[in-house]
């Protein structure tokens, strides 16, 4: 039953979902393989070995109730080091409860368990962005991902396609609408505390990001696999957005590379990792880095997680800012509009795009 599953075009594995083919008990088709049955012992760092920085933002952040509260210089000075060196840190100490961070985690859950004719009413077609679905089919010579998505436009809210939004479960449209305030709230905590990390003025970056700054959720479902030697749930990439807001579930599978190692992001309930992407390393003026990051499938469990991507508005320059250039620091990039889909172009071919952006 593989053997003449992996003779189809991409188009029509893509119609299938790899969920269903997990159904039907089918072995990985070859547009899946990217990967030589090798575990790569030496380039996997286990997950207690690895130091992902946790930081607690309620030590950087003033409230409400205490606008005028001086932010922790030590836990300022680690999210420094943890950006100049990861690219990436957990961030506990948001405000988000545990509870409603498991809500928005089971409606998930109930989506992705429905049978495939009810995520099938909301597919999106193989060149549409938004939708339950996958990537577009990849330049020829990229391998598919064994993951299925559903990915929706948050803000600015005109951009939203409400026929995409699922009507089941009944609660998923409320959550993941008060999830969606929260995190952009969020956004604009994580921005401030980033540019006092730096000594910058504090809103330096949300008027980088602007008034219409793009928020995108994407639903991941990575599917049990039997042979994850062989395939990537998602292949190696740095993303194209400001910076992204990952809430993961207990099952493990998220890497990021650092010195030539991959390293497993351990599984906290209560925090979110967020992820430096390119335009926030071009923004910082490369002090920040965007770093290469994967997602390992699993053969007993399934994963989900939620990707919320944060990306300045259309059509609107960004660059280095200024404080951050001088005789010693010079500029590193050029000015750039729209970069999220240059790079968009050359992930679908399997590059990084950041050099495009160099002086």
């Amino acid at each position: 039953m593989a053997g003449t599953v992996s003779h189809l075009p991409a188009d029509a594995l893509l119609s299938r979902r790899v969920q269903e083919m997990v159904i039907n008990g089918e072995e990985p088709p070859h547009l899946y393989i990217c990967r030589n049955g090798d575990h790569e012992p030496d380039q996997d760092v286990p997950t207690q070995l690895s130091s992902i920085p946790i930081i607690d933002l309620s030590l950087i952040s003033s409230s409400s109730s205490q606008p005028s509260s001086k932010p922790d210089h030590d836990e300022l000075r680690k999210l420094h080091s943890a950006l100049s060196s990861w690219g990436c840190f957990q961030v506990i100490g948001h405000g988000i409860s545990s509870c409603f961070l498991d809500s928005i985690r089971r409606v998930a859950k109930e989506f992705f368990e429905q049978p495939m004719e009810a995520k099938k009413k909301i597919e999106k077609g193989v060149l549409e962005v938004q939708g339950y679905g996958a990537d577009p089919v990849p330049e020829e010579g990229q391998p598919l991902d064994w993951s299925d998505r559903l990915v929706l436009d948050l803000y600015p809210q005109d951009q939203r396609v409400p026929k995409f939004w699922p009507e089941t479960p009944t609660s998923f449209r409320n959550i993941l609408e008060e999830y969606s305030y929260k995190i952009k709230t969020l956004t604009e905590q994580i921005s401030k505390a980033m540019a006092k990390s730096l000594n910058l003025e504090e809103n330096c970056f949300l008027n980088q990001f602007g008034e219409r700054a793009q928020l995108q959720a994407r639903f991941n479902y990575y599917s049990c696999c039997e042979r994850p030697d062989l395939v990537l749930g998602l292949k190696p990439h740095s993303d194209g957005t400001g910076y992204t807001i990952i809430l993961q579930d207990d099952v493990e599978g998220l890497q990021v590379s650092k010195d030539g190692k991959w390293f497993t992001v351990p599984t906290i309930s209560d925090a979110f990792l967020v992820l430096m992407g390119d335009q926030m390393e071009i923004m910082t003026n490369g002090m920040f880095k965007s770093p290469v990051h994967r997602v390992l499938a699993n053969s007993k469990r399934e994963r989900i997680s939620l990707a919320m991507f944060y990306t300045p508005e259309a059509n609107k320059e960004i660059g280095p800012e200024q404080a951050l250039i001088n005789d010693i620091n010079p500029k590193l990039f050029r000015n750039f509009k729209d970069y999220a889909v240059t790079h968009w172009e050359y992930y679908q071919r399997g590059q990084r795009a950041l050099h495009v952006a160099k002086v």
